[in-house]
C-alpha cells in the first residue's frame, strides 16, 4: 500500500504536463487557422492580389504554430523523462518492499547484492 502511495505521490503534476503537451500544438493549430482565415478576408476586402496583403497574418499564423510546438515539445519530453523515472523508483520501491516482506518472514536476505 505504501509502494501505491506513493506512486500516487510521483504521478501528481505529470497530468499538467500531458494535458499542455497534447493541447498545445492544437491551439498553434488555431492560431494559425485564425491567421489564415484573416489573410483571406483582408485579401478579399482589398481587391488586390498582392503579397502584402497577406504577408503580416500569414507570418502571425506561423507564429503561432511556433509557439504551439515550443511550448508542447518541452512538455512531452520532461513527460517522458518524469514517466520514465517514476517507473523505475517506483520497481524500486516494490523490489525493497518484497525483499523486505522476505526478510522479515523468513529471516533471509533476497534480491540482487548492489
Amino acid at each position: 500500500q505504501a509502494v501505491a502511495r506513493e506512486s500516487v505521490a510521483l504521478e501528481d503534476g505529470q497530468t499538467w504536463l500531458a494535458t499542455t503537451g497534447a493541447i498545445a500544438p492544437f491551439v498553434g493549430l488555431l492560431g494559425t487557422v485564425w491567421g489564415i482565415l484573416i489573410a483571406l478576408v483582408r485579401l478579399s476586402a482589398s481587391g488586390e492580389s498582392s503579397i502584402k496583403a497577406v504577408a503580416g497574418p500569414v507570418g502571425e499564423a506561423l507564429i503561432m504554430t511556433f509557439l504551439g510546438l515550443f511550448v508542447a515539445i518541452p512538455a512531452v519530453i520532461a513527460f517522458n523523462a518524469f514517466n520514465r523515472n517514476n517507473r523505475k523508483l517506483i520497481g524500486q520501491f516494490d523490489a525493497f518492499a518484497h525483499d523486505l516482506h522476505d526478510f522479515f518472514v523468513t529471516g533471509a536476505r533476497t534480491g540482487d547484492k548492489r
